[in-house]
């Protein structure tokens, strides 16, 4: 049974940083494409980053060069860095597994619970 589970979430002033975290467990970590989903308002979850098993990565063009998506294999552990935040950036930021890399969130199968972030102006 895939396991993920985001943290690193909290409240951090516009302009700031956070650095959040996905730890997955019980699968080949490896051989999964993993990416980060935000809701956007009255919308549901939209494309943030992916990284695929060989470390390429894509971005929303919306986030402007803020955020960046990493992994490591060896902890089972995908992060993505955010900067520059933005009050807009507040949304429960949602780390999912796919067998393929991809920006449509239904070709991921696997989603974690969620970590809130909260930009305050």
């Amino acid at each position: 049974q895939v396991q993920l589970v985001e943290s690193g979430g909290g409240l951090v002033q516009a302009g700031g940083s956070l650095r959040l975290t996905c730890a997955a467990s019980a699968f080949a970590f490896s051989n999964y494409a993993m990416a980060w989903f935000r809701p956007a308002p009255g919308k549901e979850r939209e494309f943030v980053a992916v990284v695929d098993r060989a470390y390429n990565t894509r971005y929303a063009d919306s986030l402007g060069g803020r955020f960046t998506i990493s992994r490591d294999n060896a902890k089972k552990t995908v992060y993505l860095q955010v900067s520059s935040l933005k009050p807009e950036d507040t949304a429960v930021y949602y780390c999912a597994a796919g067998p393929s890399t991809s920006t449509i969130k239904d070709h991921f199968p696997n989603w974690g619970q969620g970590t809130q972030v909260t930009v305050s102006s």
